[in-house]
């Protein structure tokens, strides 16, 4: 059995008193697309500002391709292939999108090779390549930030609410491209509330409430038994 892309071990984390996340555990397979899925509160950002580094548990484990990554940095992890978009598009907006890409140059990428990958997956940065990021839509500055973290070639992508504040159909067209990401063989966790639509291009999914994985499964077979849960009355 190949060694999982991600495996999460009985973690624990608290903010001062309160403990947020109760023995999780999640796994996931080399290649995999995973929906992470469940209400607001249930522990969602907290598990994953722990597998990115930005938050240190207070106990239990993350290995990432079989390696411990207790203690990691945020820079550290993107070393090893561990890259996050976050929650609510991190681009310069007073940037162009082409300076925008060209950035992410300085951490090794060929200039060419980064506009190149961003260009492929999304044709219209293509055209707005002179436009300042900070005048585009949300849709197309979500695209910005998710061409910028594939031009360091992750083996985990880490998408937190991608779908937040923008119109379904846009959801729609970015989890289209989430999917050709997936057949190049990068592993995709998606952190979602956009529930039916994640679901659509994912392996598998899980379901987070009460700081605890509460199910994991198939697509289908979470939304059967797990639709009160995930759905929330809004999907």
């Amino acid at each position: 059995m190949s060694i999982p892309i991600l495996e999460v071990v009985d973690l624990h984390a608290s903010y001062g008193r309160i403990e947020v996340l109760r023995g999780v555990d999640l796994t996931i397979p080399k290649g995999a697309v995973m929906a992470l899925l469940g209400p607001n509160g249930g522990g969602k950002s907290t598990l994953t500002k722990i597998i990115s580094g930005q938050k240190a548990p207070t106990s239990g484990h993350v290995h990432l391709a079989g390696v411990n990554l207790r203690d990691a940095a945020p820079e550290d992890l993107a070393r090893v292939g561990l890259c996050t978009v976050p929650e609510g598009r991190s681009v310069f907006p007073n940037l162009t999108v082409e300076e925008n890409l060209t950035l992410m140059s300085y951490a090794g990428v060929p200039a060419e090779a980064v506009l190149e990958t961003a260009f492929a997956y999304f044709p219209r940065l293509l055209e707005r390549r002179k436009q300042l990021a900070g005048t585009m839509s949300g849709g197309e500055q979500q695209m910005l930030a998710m061409s910028r973290a594939l031009a360091s070639d992750p083996a985990l992508l880490l998408l937190d609410e991608l779908s937040m504040g923008l119109a379904p159909l846009i959801v729609d067209e970015l989890y289209e491209t989430v999917a050709q990401i997936a057949q190049s063989g990068v592993s995709i966790l998606c952190i979602e509330q956009f529930a039916r639509t994640a679901l659509r291009v994912s392996d598998y999914a899980a379901v987070m409430t009460g700081g605890r994985i509460v199910a994991t499964g198939e697509p289908e077979e979470i939304m059967a038994t797990m639709s009160d849960v995930i759905l929330g009355g809004a999907a």
